[in-house]
């Protein structure tokens, strides 16, 4: 006689696809449930996001041109277009103080209005109707005081973190291409190239950085323009240049590593037999596991681009002014050290968004631990 089935095999052959172990997950997944897990680095990373993202709307919340006026019947947007003075019945040259133009349209009761801002002050305007002499404390309506030009410590604060953040993630992107296409080509070829390529890299690691600002700064002066009335000055794309052709060298080191482990493995060996192109292997199968390392050391490198900018604004080799910067609020607090509010809030915003990009830092390189989904823990 057959030995009796239990109920359970049973249930399992009337329901074979139920009984069926669920499909596997991709590591990209896990990592990502991981780091969603790490509560404080996933909060972080959504609050510094969302103030990045925010801070694009910056000229429609913090400006002092209006947005849009009703003078006469008709609208005007000088948010989007230049408007001189004389357009709305000023005998005055250039583009008029809608500040001004909205407290005497208010007080004269007519139909025309102005709407400005919520935060109406701009990041590069100094403000030279205020009593005294700058740099003023923290006021009504000016909440983080003005600096010792009479501008909005508050409106270039909001600016500079924008500013701040775009730079540090545009050299991070180009840094890390140059840096993960030189280690790619240098661990999967290896040879003569890897062993002349890493010399190279060795003799260009040994040139000083600061030294090298200095010297283009000192090339890049700024030039009058007469034709057009302007100043050139070293621009936002050349301070980026500098420090990407810096910076690609430390990711190199990882992507070589990452591409010598990994094209010893199976899996490579099997794609060159069925005749798969040596670049095909290189981006398709190695370079998406090889990249633990870009994303994980990702947030750190952001820690230190800002730092860098504020540095280079402090020492006077930063960004062009009156671009708000930082590094040259913090150079301020330092000359005037008595200003408690040029040297606290300065500083406070640093630190708080250095304080998240760590945290970030910290949750992603837990989540991408390789040893986490290794099978030989």
């Amino acid at each position: 006689m057959k030995p009796a089935i239990a109920a359970t095999e049973l249930e399992s052959l009337a329901h074979p696809l139920e009984a069926a172990p669920p499909p596997s997950e991709s590591i990209t997944r896990r990592r990502v449930r991981k780091f969603r897990r790490l509560r404080r680095g996933y909060y972080s990373f959504l609050l510094l996001l969302s103030g990045y993202l925010f801070s694009f709307a910056l000229p429609l919340l913090v400006n002092n041109r209006a947005l849009i006026i009703r003078y006469d019947g008709e609208y005007y947007f000088p948010i989007a277009s230049f408007y001189g003075a004389s357009t709305f019945g000023f005998d005055a040259i250039g583009e008029p103080d809608y500040r001004r133009m909205r407290e005497q349209f208010e007080r004269e009761g007519r139909r025309n209005w102005v709407l400005m801002p919520p935060y109406p002050y701009s990041p590069t305007e100094s403000l030279l109707d205020l009593p005294g002499f700058p740099p003023h404390p923290p006021q009504w309506p000016h909440i983080f005081g003005t600096d010792d030009r009479g501008r909005d410590v508050f409106a270039r604060l909001a600016y500079g973190f924008n500013v701040s953040l775009t730079f540090a993630v545009l050299v991070l992107v180009f840094a890390d291409a140059v840096g993960v296409l030189v280690g790619a080509f240098l661990g999967y070829i290896g040879g003569k190239l890897d062993i002349l390529g890493q010399r190279l890299i060795e003799i260009w690691s040994s040139l000083p950085f600061l030294y090298t600002i200095i010297i283009v700064s000192s090339i890049v002066v700024p030039v009058y323009i007469p034709g057009r009335n302007l100043v050139a000055q070293p621009s936002f794309w050349l301070l980026i240049t500098i420090l990407a052709i810096f910076e690609w060298v430390g990711i190199t080191y990882y992507v070589r590593g990452e591409f010598y482990r990994e094209k010893a493995k199976d899996y490579v060996a099997a794609a060159i037999v069925t005749g798969v192109s040596d670049f095909a292997i290189m981006v398709r199968h190695i370079l998406p596991n090889s990249l633990t390392p870009v994303v994980s050391f990702a947030p750190f490198t952001i820690v230190a681009n800002i730092t860098a900018l504020v540095a280079l604004d402090f020492l006077g080799f930063g960004l062009p002014a009156p671009t708000p910067s930082w590094g040259e609020l913090i150079g301020q607090g330092m000359e005037n050290l008595t200003k408690w509010w040029l040297v606290f809030f300065p500083l406070g915003v640093l630190f708080a968004t250095l304080l998240l990009v760590v945290f970030i830092g910290e949750a992603v390189r837990e989540a991408f631990d390789p040893r986490e989904y290794s099978r030989l823990r």
